[in-house]
């Protein structure tokens, strides 16, 4: 079967930590997969936090996902301290993508990596809208595509 596969970039840009809670941990004993989209969508609005921004409000536009992808790379477990690693990337018209890379930061183990598309949308009109040029600008956009992890 063929495996989804997901290039990171080679620069994050911010960086945050969160504990594995016993919520977090399935019927298994190790961090439930629904509790990664969890973890990501907290890490994300750290990101916007830290420029002063919500999704609800980024110079005045909302956010909203349009979709996900998750890799599972090894299980984290209850009392695990994790590193998630930020970045917005892409960017294009209406939004960018963002990656994240789960670490447990006592045995450097990667636990997953992820990528959400966002886009600028106006939740009074339920349309997409443009990507707003401060956002834009203030996150210095970082390459994937070419593998180069440059800025553009």
């Amino acid at each position: 079967m063929a495996r989804a596969k997901l290039k990171l970039p080679k620069k994050f840009t911010f960086t945050t930590e969160m504990d594995v809670r016993v919520s977090d941990v399935n019927y298994a004993g190790h961090l439930s997969n629904d509790k990664v989209l969890s973890f990501i969508h907290e890490a994300r609005a750290r990101y916007l936090q830290k420029f002063g921004y919500s999704e609800m409000d980024v110079a005045g536009r909302g956010t909203i996902m349009t979709d996900a992808v998750i890799l599972y790379k090894s299980e984290g477990f209850h009392g695990d301290k994790l590193t998630i690693d930020v970045t917005p990337a892409d960017f294009h018209k209406y939004g960018c993508d963002f990656y994240y890379r789960l670490i447990n930061k006592k045995t450097g183990h990667e636990i997953a990596r992820a990528k959400t598309a966002m886009v600028f949308y106006d939740y009074e009109t339920r349309k997409m809208i443009q990507a707003p040029e401060e956002f834009v600008q203030l996150c210095a956009p970082v390459t994937v595509d070419s593998g180069s992890g440059s800025r553009q």
